[in-house]
């Protein structure tokens, strides 16, 4: 007899009345994967995509949104060995969060760090996978050299701060009200901008220049990152918030030797994506064990109310992560 499982699916393309309950049956672990029984699951702009019909998931992925969590390892594929029925993890998903039981390759667990609570765990994966990959590898950031991120009271922003500060850069972050600078400013970041009254631009201008722009915004920050950057500066994008077309004047980007980049995680391959889970275990556990780093929580949801859990991303009013409750 087939176990089944709960589970929130999209029954249709469109806004967040569309995420339903349903019932699944539970996943089994391929070769080289794990079956987790969830407790938490993380919220995240992805799934908003995927749910509008704008962000499919890979070949093979579920269908389901979801692309990390937290909980017990109940089965595991042929090929594992280094983890255990009954290990505690977090793990980033190709899909299928949004669930009492997922698969995901072995590679892209992680621990959960001693002295955090499986709720706090399920926010790591998907925001330090992305930081950690676009910031520190794609973006080649470094001590003392001043760093701009943009959303900083988002989940990717309360990462990138505390990441970006306990590595020794300069950290400079946009936000929208005077309580999400001040969350930014107690989060490691020197100088919070308040984007409805200044300018970004003139800001990190005075300063010198930013070394390094991490940007989700897209649209006409485009060129304004452009006039943000110091000589030899880099951009990663890594979303486009308001749109991925722009017209930019690419004589500056020659004249003054800039790099522009991005990514996106979830069509990369399970190596690349195993690679990154290894950096975060040896460069960036420890500073999270320490007490040095730690996801910035805004709320939970039964996993049922699902769809209000997407009503208050979407709102932008929330400050850090917001997760999901299996159980």
């Amino acid at each position: 007899m087939t176990k089944t499982m709960t589970a929130v699916e999209i029954a249709e393309p469109g806004g967040p009345d569309v995420l339903r309950a349903t019932t699944r049956p539970v996943p089994e672990p391929a070769a080289d994967e794990v079956l987790i029984r969830l407790k938490w699951a993380g919220v995240n702009r992805p799934d908003a995509l995927q749910r509008a019909g704008m962000y499919a998931p890979p070949p093979g992925a579920s269908d389901l949104p979801g692309l990390e969590g937290a909980g017990e390892i109940v089965a595991r594929g042929a090929g594992v060995s280094d983890l255990a029925v009954g290990d505690k993890v977090c793990a980033l998903l190709p899909g299928g969060g949004y669930a009492q039981y997922v698969t995901t390759p072995a590679a892209h667990c992680l621990p959960v760090p001693a002295g955090m609570e499986l709720r706090e765990a399920a926010c790591l994966p998907e925001t330090f996978f992305t930081v950690w990959s676009n910031v520190f590898g794609r973006g080649a950031l470094k001590g003392g050299e001043r760093f701009l991120v943009h959303g900083g009271s988002s989940g990717i922003g309360t990462t990138a701060i505390q990441l970006a500060h306990a590595f020794g850069a300069r950290v400079f972050a946009t936000a929208g009200s005077t309580e999400k600078c001040a969350v930014c400013e107690r989060l490691g970041a020197e100088r919070a901008i308040n984007y409805r009254e200044e300018d970004f631009v003139e800001v990190l201008r005075a300063e010198g220049g930013a070394d390094l722009i991490l940007d989700m915004v897209g649209g006409d920050y485009l060129p304004r990152n452009v006039k943000a950057l110091a000589d030899d500066g880099r951009l990663v994008q890594i979303a486009f918030l308001q749109g991925p077309k722009v017209e930019l004047n690419f004589a500056q980007v020659m004249m003054r030797r800039l790099t522009i980049t991005g990514s996106t995680l979830r069509p990369q391959s399970d190596l690349a994506k195993a690679r990154i889970a290894e950096g975060l275990r040896t460069h960036v556990w420890p500073l999270i064990e320490a007490g040095r780093v730690a996801p910035v929580m805004d709320s939970e949801f039964p996993l049922e109310e699902a769809a209000a859990a997407h009503e208050r991303m979407e709102s932008s009013a929330h400050i850090g992560k917001i997760v999901l409750r299996v159980d």
